[in-house]
């Protein structure tokens, strides 16, 4: 099959729903499913169902899927593919990528899911043309992905920015977190069930003059600081249900420059910073179009 032909599958595994598409990019998605994330069992039929129904109307070369996590993103690793240590009730140990191949009989790409927004994000949307960026998704859980010299992240597995350790004032926030293995990580403190679970009531119904987005600014403000002096990104990309409020990412805009105190003597952060901390070019698609390119990766691999 020509890649120039090749219709590919993409999944965007969340832990709250599922989208499954096939298409070859943004302007070309032929089919588009979403339903809730429930068992495995009956969540991977579903998605299974949905590509054969879909291969019967036309082939397909692949499929990809970003996926939450923690997973094993190693090809090499007789657990690839599979949702390793997740909080998500059910859902550890789940051998994701190998039940799609067994069952479909096509290549499967995997990655984390900002993983593979990333990607999508570097090839149709904010971060194209650039080789070091982050995308940052904050919402039911936080989590971090991206690329350094043009290459997706990946090391001893792969980052899991949502679970760094935050300066925590307790004096004025004595909130103890809602991560279940860290407490006050920057998941713990600044994901959509964080801020519910402190204000008791759903983000997305607080105004904004609510302190909850002084506080909320503040920790994803002092993590970007991390990952920029980490990692220095040429662009930051933060997307998820949380960041839909309009009012939040200049509010994070400003925190970051002041927390980096001229430190960093670079026109993208000093002129350019409405440039540098993005929202998704792609919205709330980057995600499962990631996917897509996930599968051409498979691909193109298994062409080689």
């Amino acid at each position: 099959m020509r890649s120039s032909n090749a219709l590919y599958g993409g999944v965007e595994a969340g832990g709250t729903k599922f989208v499954c598409a096939v298409g070859r990019g943004p302007d070309d998605i032929r089919s588009e499913i979403r339903f809730s994330t429930t068992t495995p069992e009956e969540t991977l039929a579903r998605v299974i169902a949905f590509f054969r129904e879909q291969m019967n109307k036309w082939p397909l070369a692949a499929v990809g899927v970003g996926s939450f996590g923690p997973v094993d993103p190693d090809p090499n690793s007789p657990t690839f593919g599979y949702i390793t240590t997740t909080p998500k009730p059910g859902w550890r140990q789940v051998d994701f990528a190998g039940a799609l191949a067994r069952a479909l009989d096509l290549p499967v790409g995997f990655d984390t899911d900002v993983n593979a927004a990333g990607l999508g994000e570097h090839r149709w949307g904010a971060a194209q043309g650039l080789d070091a960026f982050i995308y940052l998704t904050v919402g039911t859980g936080i989590g971090g992905g991206g690329m350094v010299g043009g290459r997706l992240m990946h090391g001893l597995m792969h980052p899991e920015m949502g679970h760094i350790r935050l300066p925590h004032d307790w004096e004025a926030d004595p909130f103890p977190g809602v991560c279940p293995f860290h407490g006050d990580c920057l998941e713990g403190m600044a994901s959509g069930p964080a801020l519910e679970k402190r204000w008791g009531r759903r983000a997305e119904t607080l105004p904004p003059d609510h302190p909850a987005w002084e506080l909320e600014a503040e920790y994803l403000a002092l993590a970007l600081v991390n990952f920029i002096c980490t990692l220095s990104p040429q662009r930051i990309i933060m997307g998820g249900g949380v960041m839909s409020q309009p009012h939040l990412l200049p509010r994070i805009r400003g925190r970051v420059l002041s927390l980096l105190n001229g430190y960093l003597q670079v026109p993208a952060i000093l002129e350019q910073m409405d440039d540098y901390i993005v929202a998704p070019a792609l919205g709330d698609r980057a995600g499962v179009l990631g996917a897509l390119a996930l599968a051409m990766q498979a691909h193109e691999r298994g062409s080689g």
